[in-house]
């Protein structure tokens, strides 16, 4: 249903005084109806799920979190700008690197530029749309019978001297200048404007989001880069022991003191050994190829002059509580800002079941003769316009999606809670995995001391006679993988540590 109300005054002077009454009680009416607001304020759901601190099982990591509150470290983990938190230059170099050049962080800017003008735009709506017409001409034909009543013919449009015939002609030229204005009565307006608010600040998060995902990625790749180099370095140590191995095992056979099984056998030792350093070596290409598409550019060699030894771990364990993540990790605060969205799209598809409010005016010059057309005495007109729209029946559409829109309100804050949730697992995750790790790494290190032992014992043993080949093959071996293992699992808390930080919500600052 819809009524209009029109002042119009065409070829006189407008009265203006007679406008602005009309115009000053209009305003009015629409103050007091612009109090009118549908829809629910957002407010934060209280999750009584999520625990008040963070789940870790055992010791070690206990200690350690008990130094950080008193000491230098004792600021949140999450609130450590990433430069401070990495230290390590060359990898400081390649994360500036990543961040000015990495394809999905320019993408996801992009994305945030979107965003921007969406909320400019319902900014906008609350200002009235004017439309021009600089110039405009009409010509018209009518038949014998328009405006025409009976026998009394009307010829209003063309004055009493207008001939009359079969097709009557009518001139017009205008020029006009034109607005509309949608009263935001039951905030509508608003509601959208602070959907588009939401919708940018989630584009914000979700760059906040590639950031961290990107520095954590290119600190793992840059350990795994590191931990091949030195793989790679025991390996060729390693190999050039069975080597040895077999130089004597071949003198001894070569002298009638052992059987060509010896000598076979300490061979497929050595090749099994040789073997080991290709396949590094191609995970270590492997590696560094996809940390330069990281840094968004194609393959090419990087220069790593960092001792793999010399790496030491983060001490900085101050986690904070799970219900900061919310404000700390991109993609809960995402999961927030969505749920933020569909409460005002709810509060929306509220507004548009009840009646709207719309103001047209016009001022411009109208007339049937090119002579008088610009004399804005004789030609001048005046317009003001206000129009209410009420829905009534539209095949139940209204009520189709302001339901929907409660139901996906009700999705967005459980996928919210869920978020929320999945964050805490993480944190607990990594705390665990660190803390698990330290136990391995400090058995790992006992593990190699032993074996380096036992290497010496039986190459002393072996050039003695005291022991056959078969016991140093098995030393060599045993002596290799536990150096592998030790370096692997110093990788292996080093990521964890990074995973941590990300977690928790570090390294968008």
């Amino acid at each position: 249903m819809k009524s209009n109300i029109n002042i119009y005054t065409k070829k006189r002077k407008p009265n203006i005084k007679n406008l602005m009454s009309k115009a000053a009680f209009i305003l009015l009416s629409i103050l007091v109806l612009a109090s009118c607001k549908v829809g629910e304020k957002y407010e934060r759901p209280n999750f009584e799920e999520v625990s008040e601190e963070f789940y870790v099982k055992d010791s070690i990591l206990n200690d350690s979190l008990a130094e950080a509150s008193v000491t230098r470290d004792s600021l949140l983990m999450s609130s450590i700008p990433w430069r401070d938190f990495i230290e390590d230059t060359t990898l400081v170099a390649l994360v500036d690197t990543a961040l000015v050049n990495n394809i999905d962080l320019q993408k996801a800017m992009r994305n945030m530029d979107i965003g921007l003008e969406y909320l400019a735009q319902s900014k906008a709506n609350f200002l009235p749309s004017v439309n021009a017409t600089p110039a405009g001409f009409g010509r018209e034909y009518y038949s014998e019978n328009y405006n025409n009543y009976g026998s009394n013919r009307s010829r209003r449009n063309h004055g009493e001297n207008a001939p009359t015939s079969l097709y009557t002609e009518r001139l017009e030229y205008t020029s006009a200048l034109q607005a509309n204005w949608e009263v935001d009565i039951w905030g509508k307006l608003r509601w959208q404007k602070e959907a588009a608010r939401a919708d940018f600040m989630k584009s914000q998060e979700f760059k906040k989001l590639i950031q961290t995902e990107l520095i954590a990625e290119v600190a793992s790749t840059y350990y795994n880069l590191i931990m091949l180099k030195s793989q790679v370095e025991v390996a060729q140590k390693n190999y050039a022991l069975n080597d040895s191995t077999f130089n004597i095992v071949k003198l001894q056979y070569d002298a009638g003191e052992t059987t060509s099984l010896a000598l076979q056998q300490t061979k497929s030792q050595q090749l099994k050994a040789k073997s080991l350093i290709p396949q590094l070596e191609r995970q270590y290409t492997v590696q560094e190829n996809k940390l330069n598409r990281l840094l968004g550019r194609s393959p090419r060699p990087i220069e790593l002059n960092v001792d793999f030894d010399e790496i030491e771990f983060q001490k900085r364990y101050k986690t904070g509580i799970p219900l900061e993540l919310i404000k700390n990790r991109p993609d809960v605060a995402m999961a927030e800002y969505e749920l933020i969205a569909r409460n005002a799209k709810t509060g929306v598809a509220e507004a548009l079941k009840y009646p709207s409010l719309s103001i047209g005016a016009g001022l411009g010059l109208n007339s049937m003769e090119l002579s008088n057309f610009l004399d804005p005495v004789s030609s001048a007109f005046a317009l003001l316009n206000g129009s209410i729209f009420q829905p009534i029946f539209n095949n139940r559409k209204l009520k189709t999606n302001y339901r929907v829109a409660l139901t996906e309100r009700e999705i967005a804050q459980l996928e919210f809670k869920d978020n929320l949730i999945a964050a805490v697992e993480d944190v607990s995750n990594s705390l665990t995995r660190i803390n698990k790790l330290k136990e391995e790494y400090k058995i790992a290190q006992e593990r190699i001391d032993v074996t380096q032992k036992g290497l010496k014992d039986a190459a002393l043993l072996f050039r003695g006679g005291f022991a056959n080949y078969l016991e140093v093959i098995t030393a060599q071996s045993d002596a290799l993988e536990s150096e592998l293992n030790e370096i692997n699992t110093k990788k292996q808390i080093l990521i964890a540590n990074i995973e941590l930080y990300r977690s928790l919500g570090g390294g968008w600052e």
